[in-house]
């Protein structure tokens, strides 16, 4: 589990493509740092396992599932990637719960810059609107941020100049896709309010005569 706290900027410094999958190889001073193989680390909010470890590079291999649902297959040698390891349990909660999970890609709409804060408008399919709601929260590419704004086609987030500086979210152009992943509290509320069993109710066999029968009633 993540926060959505980003810890580094990250570098791609190779990818090694295979027929539908891929291994990258990053660099990261921080969340290498006590880190061992096996762990997870989220690279631009998708988790992915670091296979090998030497100093601070390390390798993670990119399955063709991951790379359909997530904007991994964009990335390219020197791209810059959002990095966070799972949270320690006795660290502090900052964000939000962040699965590293995609739930979907969107495009950047626009960037807009309001006095030290710059409104990013994101284009998002359906899927996603669904579960965004204002005020609520949302990764993109791993940052946890509070939507400002949504509508049918879109939402809006405000970035402030701290978040500006320790991400990858304002070096991206208009029309950049991002990673998506919804809060997973409204993911779970979503399924349990629309649930419907396919299993027939089996009527109990339990009633006023079989309770007599058996002593229970004089």
């Amino acid at each position: 589990m993540f926060t959505g706290i980003i810890e580094e900027v990250g570098e791609i410094i190779n990818i090694t493509h295979g027929a539908k999958s891929a291994k990258l190889t990053i660099k990261g001073k921080v969340v290498t740092g006590g880190s061992a193989i096996g762990d997870s680390i989220a690279v631009n909010g998708v988790c992915l396992t670091a296979t090998t470890i030497s100093g601070d590079i390390f390798t993670a291999d990119v399955m063709a599932e991951t790379m359909r649902r997530t904007a991994l297959g964009r990335l390219k040698a020197g791209s810059k990637v959002n990095l966070e390891r799972a949270m320690a349990a006795d660290g502090r909660f900052g964000g939000h719960i962040v699965s590293g999970h995609i739930d979907g890609v969107g495009r950047i709409q626009s960037m807009v810059r309001e006095d030290n804060a710059v409104w990013v408008a994101i284009e998002a399919p359906e899927s996603i609107l669904r579960l965004v709601i204002e005020k609520g929260s949302i990764a993109i590419d791993g940052i946890s941020l509070t939507v400002a704004y949504v509508d049918s086609s879109s939402f809006k987030v405000s970035i402030i100049p701290h978040t500006a500086s320790e991400t990858t979210l304002l070096g991206k152009n208009v029309g950049d896709e991002v990673n998506l992943e919804n809060d997973v509290i409204g993911k779970y509320v979503e399924k349990l309010m629309n649930y419907k069993s396919d299993v027939t109710e089996k009527k109990s066999g339990i009633d006023m005569n079989f309770l007599a029968q058996h002593g229970f009633m004089s």
